[in-house]
């Protein structure tokens, strides 16, 4: 049995890897989101992580939808107490930036489509600088205080903005983000490592990782001359142009050899081990996609691996 980790000051403990919902209600339909939300649950997994704009940008798509099936799911599998729900605000087409009204009337929204009186994990999704912090954090501590929200955490912030909100929170006695939503992998290190992990390492957040492998460039899957059936295909191909991307590919492709593991569950492995991180995110569009993810839980690397992987990543 996979221990859970404890999401920073918060009571909530999860599975080592968040499985990403970005996909469903877009290149995942209900039924195959249905099958992968189950696969993850079957593996001792319980920690989905979405938001109230998944997935708008598909052409016909609003936003929503991807809490709108993750709702049906708990709702028609009766195990809402099981699995730990994060979602986010601020990038809704209809409910953009993070004024106490905007984050009030969205997190209605995402209640509903959730089919939940509560959300686990609410992220700020894009900080909004025209509100000041103290705002943002007020209207969370409502939430939260409403017993709507059990706890608040922040992606796409800068260190500045966080210590600003950490230090309004202390001040004021009211709600403190637990968690942060970093971009961070094998391929980008420097959108997280420096002075926001710092802030982060202080403060005692809980790191969950976004881009945990690259846009899928971490699977392994793109390869000189291969073609890649997905839609983030382009962005992930253009690692392999790069020097360091070939070095990191060279570096994960021998010790997934020696280790009988695939490569994205030791790019996954290393991001684990890194200071801060509880739980990289990583979507599944198929059942097949799903077990190489979830192996994490069960791979630790070596001192000499994770270096081999951080010198590879310079």
């Amino acid at each position: 049995m996979t221990s859970l980790r404890t999401l920073g000051s918060s009571d909530l403990a999860v599975f080592p890897l968040a499985l990403g919902g970005n996909v469903f209600g877009w290149t995942a339909d209900k039924d195959t989101s249905f099958a992968v939300l189950d696969a993850y649950a079957a593996a001792g997994g319980n920690f989905v992580d979405t938001a109230d704009s998944y997935s708008s940008w598909a052409p016909g798509n609003e936003g929503g939808e991807s809490e709108t099936v993750i709702g049906d799911w708990l709702a028609s599998r009766g195990n809402r107490s099981e699995i730990v729900v994060a979602t986010k605000v601020g990038a809704h087409p209809q409910y953009k930036g993070l004024s106490a009204t905007t984050i009030k009337a969205a997190a209605e929204e995402s209640l509903r489509r959730l089919r939940t009186d509560h959300i686990d994990l609410y992220y700020t999704h894009f900080d909004d600088p025209s509100v000041p912090v103290e705002e943002i954090v007020t209207a969370l501590d409502q939430l939260v205080k409403e017993g709507k929200v059990r706890a608040i955490a922040a992606s796409n912030l800068s260190a500045e903005r966080l210590q600003q909100s950490l230090d309004f929170s202390d001040r004021e006695g009211l709600a403190r983000y637990v968690a942060l939503q970093p971009h961070y992998n094998l391929v980008s290190r420097d959108t997280y490592e420096g002075e926001l992990q710092e802030v982060a390492a202080r403060a005692g957040l809980a790191a969950v990782p976004y881009y945990a492998l690259a846009s899928g460039f971490l699977t392994g899957k793109y390869r000189p001359g291969a073609t890649v059936d997905s839609a983030r295909a382009r962005g992930a191909g253009a690692h392999l142009e790069t020097e360091r991307g070939r070095k990191v590919l060279a570096a994960l492709d021998r010790i997934a050899g020696a280790r009988g593991a695939e490569v994205a569950t030791v790019a996954l492995a290393w991001l684990a081990a890194q200071p801060t991180v509880v739980a990289p995110i990583a979507s599944a569009r198929t059942v097949g996609q799903l077990p190489a993810l979830v192996a994490v839980a069960d791979l630790d690397l070596t001192q000499e691996e994770l270096a081999e992987l951080t010198a590879a990543s310079a």
